[in-house]
């Protein structure tokens, strides 16, 4: 496990997740901001790995304040959620921790809430 990292593991394979994701999102009315294919790119330049992709996505509502009060938040902003396949092809899925967020940047623990989005889509996909 790495520091600040969540994980869970969806019962889809990863591209099945990644959609529905992507509709949960949408569904949410928080905007995808794009979905970065490092499986696919990786094979475009002869190289392999598991099927990886990461979304990226957030809510000016939701991550501005927190930019407001901790500039160096946009370093880690907007929020992303890495679907990967894992062990014997179980899909994984990794978000940063909004307290880890939070200590990293030193921004108000009022504002924390503000980041849970992440884990709340991730867990509907168990």
């Amino acid at each position: 496990m790495v520091a600040g990292v969540q994980s869970a593991m969806s019962r889809y394979s990863v591209d099945e997740t990644a959609a529905r994701l992507e509709v949960l999102l949408q569904e949410k009315g928080v905007k995808l901001f794009c979905m970065v294919d490092h499986s696919g790119e990786a094979a475009k330049a002869g190289l392999k790995m598991p099927n990886t992709k990461l979304l990226i996505f957030g809510s000016p509502t939701a991550g501005t304040p927190v930019m407001l009060a901790a500039p160096s938040a946009a370093l880690d902003l907007p929020l992303k959620i890495l679907v990967a396949e894992g062990e014997g092809g179980k899909t994984v899925l990794s978000w940063n921790d909004p307290t880890w967020l939070r200590e990293r940047h030193g921004f108000a623990e009022e504002l924390t809430a503000k980041l849970q989005a992440a884990g709340i889509f991730a867990i509907q996909m168990e």
